[in-house]
């Protein structure tokens, strides 16, 4: 497979270019999905798309957001595409229902999910967490995101994303 200027291969063959829970998660997955070894300096999503010849609208974020209601924190992944940005003061605060939603802070995101920041991606969260996918990111034919490290970028079909285990389908765009 090529998308942009990288050589895809298949991701369950390469787990030194995973974390271990995307590892662990590509085990109990039917889809196919691929990953390719990026320069880790490059794993931010602009610097990316530009240096490896993949559309900003190929390419989907993931931020883990810390959602509060009366004393309790709960966390869920946000997942769209490059070119847009997520509306998380708005839908997804209402979505789960809570009275303040922001993104959480770094060494929360990676210390929760056992990922690289920069690299955090939907396969592989905890189980309980719920994995916001917008509706824009599955009607992609291919779609890149994280691989859970900075070296390395995922690539699969968007409605495969709607299929994770927590995924639920949200217009989250503002």
């Amino acid at each position: 497979m090529r998308l942009g200027t990288l050589e895809w291969e298949p991701a369950k063959g390469r787990p030194d270019l995973l974390a271990a829970p995307v590892t662990r998660a590509l085990e109990t997955m039917a889809e196919d999905v691929a990953v390719a070894p990026i320069d880790p300096a490059l794993a931010d999503t602009a610097a990316f798309c530009e240096r490896y010849g993949v559309g900003m609208d190929d390419s989907a974020n993931c931020v883990i957001v810390a959602a509060r209601r009366g004393g309790e924190t709960r966390h869920a992944a946000v997942l769209v595409l490059a070119t847009m940005r997520a509306d998380v003061n708005g839908v997804v605060r209402r979505h789960l229902d809570a009275r303040k939603a922001s993104f959480a802070p770094q060494a929360e995101a990676v210390e929760s999910t056992g990922m690289e920041y920069g690299g955090i991606t939907p396969l592989g969260l905890p189980g309980d967490w719920p994995v916001l996918v917008d509706t824009e990111v599955t009607r992609r034919p291919f779609v890149v995101i994280g691989s859970g490290i900075r070296g390395s970028k995922l690539a699969l079909a968007g409605e495969a994303l709607s299929r994770l285990k927590s995924a639920e389908v949200v217009s989250l765009a503002l």
